[in-house]
């Protein structure tokens, strides 16, 4: 009897203890849910939906995916979108972030050693890499039951075996965690990559939850923006507060702020979708998920048109101007020699004092170099728009300025290509014209509907459902937005 109880507790030592604590193997648990079991269904899925999948390519190389995690019958088309950029490509170690959907905790939970099966194969994990996030923090170690029964970090794994070779993987599951512990958990990954070119950062992540369909659309939408503009804290608050939704939004956080560490400052839509498109059931009272697949890449400190430099100087051009007209009745006297800057462009300058909205004035279609246009459009802002009076000097201390420099126009022929919070549109019929920004869909919340019954009844002076007509032109834009205020950080 002795003799069976020491054999009991060697099996015990040398096989549940190991699993307890990270080593040895992790079963899957969402095969045969999420995702088929058996290895060729799943194989022949994941290779329709990458044949499917027609990304627009980067310009840089891919430092990091935003997939989403729910069934693939739901989500696996956008999930290849992401996926079919990387194919073939030379990553050794990639590193998952995905929310904890069953155990609540507090922090981050790395997985420190030992295999991740699926159908189509073990994963090691790169426990030396791992290490070197555990042991640092105490919100940041192992808790072996936030994986347990987790799928998000799970469902990215046959993608990745699809697309990849030779590549282990870093298993991170988040709980609840402050702005501070997303910094922290950024700093730490990227103390751990150091000068590595080989790493590929995926974080999983659905969006909008809930029954309203309409609803689902605006707020992905809101979320979008907040993503395209790589702004983590904006991001991490608009969540806080409801107003911006993802499962998977601590580690989008912490991916956003790693990236920028690590210089990647162009994020990608490159799908955007959610449940109801996918079933066809838009009815209301329906349960409705968003997903979208996102790519940052390695255009370093290139973000669209204009870089950092060229932003803080089309700024410091704005108040310049601003402050000598408010001093002397004349125009700055400034040349630029930038090519960038010189281009001819349309431009927008907005004027906030204390949040609020204090002027805004701009040129569509441009007729002078970008910089001339800012300059003369930031003066037009502070005292001819005509829902303000004229900006006193006094004020200027308290005045921020944003400038959205535009692309040219594209006349559209059905509003479905209009993207909210993406494209700004023209209205015009005959002598009426009327225009919002990208921002005003994302400032407002308004659906596609609300958005262009706005935009022809108070701007175009059209009745509210002019857009419908078919003498009614559309044109959209799209618009680089910065500021003072994130230009400084």
């Amino acid at each position: 009897m002795k003799k069976i109880i020491i054999t009991l507790f060697a099996i015990y030592i040398f096989h549940f203890i190991p699993l307890a604590f990270g080593g040895d193997l992790k079963q899957p648990s969402a095969a045969g849910a999420f995702y088929p079991n058996n290895p060729a269904q799943l194989s022949q899925m994941i290779e329709g939906f990458l044949s499917a999948a027609q990304p627009e390519p980067m310009p840089g190389e891919i430092f990091a995916l935003i997939s989403p995690h729910a069934g693939y019958g739901y989500s696996g088309q956008t999930a290849a979108f992401g996926y079919k950029l990387i194919k073939g490509k030379p990553y050794k170690t990639v590193i998952i972030l995905g929310p904890s959907h069953r155990y609540g905790f507090n922090g981050v939970s790395v997985y420190p050693q030992g295999i991740f099966r699926t159908p189509l194969g073990d994963l090691e994990i790169d426990a030396e890499f791992s290490q070197k996030l555990l042991s640092k923090d105490t919100e940041i170690r192992f808790v072996p039951e936030a994986f347990s029964q987790e799928h998000s970090v799970e469902v990215q794994l046959p993608f990745l075996q699809k697309v990849l070779s030779g590549f282990k993987i870093v298993p991170i599951v988040l709980g609840y965690c402050p702005l501070e512990t997303c910094k922290k958990l950024s700093l730490l990954l990227k103390e751990a990559i150091g000068d590595r070119k080989d790493i590929l950062v995926v974080a999983s992540t659905d969006m909008y939850h809930g029954y309203d369909y309409q609803e689902a659309e605006v707020i992905d939408n809101l979320t979008l923006f907040y993503l395209k503009n790589m702004d983590a804290e904006g991001l991490y608050y608009a969540l806080r507060e409801n107003k911006a939704q993802l499962c998977g939004g601590f580690g989008v956080v912490a991916t956003l702020f790693l990236s920028k560490e690590m210089g990647h400052n162009m994020l990608k839509v490159l799908e955007h979708t959610n449940s109801a498109n996918v079933t066809g059931k838009k009815e209301l009272g329906i349960w409705a998920v968003g997903y979208t697949s996102c790519a940052i890449d390695s255009d370093k400190g290139e973000k669209g048109m204009l870089n950092k430099e060229q932003r803080k100087k089309l700024l410091g051009i704005a108040r310049k101007s601003i402050e000598v007209y408010l001093k002397t009745g004349k125009r700055l006297q400034v040349n630029e020699t930038d090519p960038v800057l010189s281009k001819e462009m349309g431009a927008f300058v907005t004027l906030h004092e204390n949040g609020e909205l204090r002027g805004c004035i701009g040129n569509l279609v441009g007729t002078q170099p970008l910089y001339l246009t800012v300059r003369d459009m930031a003066v037009e802002a502070a005292v001819d728009d005509p829902r303000f009076p004229p900006l006193r000097l006094e004020e200027l201390k308290n005045i921020e300025i944003e400038i959205s420099a535009l692309s040219p126009m594209k006349k559209i022929s059905s509003i479905d290509e209009i993207q909210l919070g993406a494209h700004g549109v023209l209205v015009k019929r005959g002598f009426n014209s009327g225009v919002f920004l990208p921002q005003v869909a994302t400032e407002t919340g308004w659906s596609k509907e609300e958005f262009l019954n706005n935009l022809c009844l108070h701007k175009a002076g059209l009745s509210a459902d002019a857009w419908k007509d078919k003498a009614t032109e559309i044109f959209v834009f799209t618009a680089e937005v910065f500021s003072e205020k994130e230009n400084s950080r």
